[in-house]
């Protein structure tokens, strides 16, 4: 299922237009990535929750050359599924 798609769901599922129904999709997105981007998490009661994960600095290896390298700490964005989703797709 892709955007289009998803959207389409929405407007038969609200009993909308497709056009509000994408506006709706683009709203909830935006206000999902400002909110992890801004180190906060969203929780979706029965859905799951977008958070933000921070990955510690390491020492890596280039596989090509074998040597060592370090790997910068970075921020990473995550979706743990709650357990009524995980239950419907189970």
């Amino acid at each position: 299922m892709n955007k289009s798609d998803l959207i389409e769901a929405m407007a038969d599922s609200a009993d909308i237009s497709k056009a509000a129904a994408g506006r709706a999709l683009d709203g909830l997105i935006e206000a999902i990535t400002n909110a992890v981007k801004n180190d906060d998490s969203v929780s979706i009661v029965g859905f799951g929750t977008f958070l933000l994960r921070e990955r510690a600095a390491r020492t890596g290896r280039n596989p090509k050359t074998g040597k060592t390298i370090e790997i910068a700490a970075s921020k990473s964005p995550a979706f743990k599924a709650g357990k009524a989703f995980k239950d419907a797709v189970n």
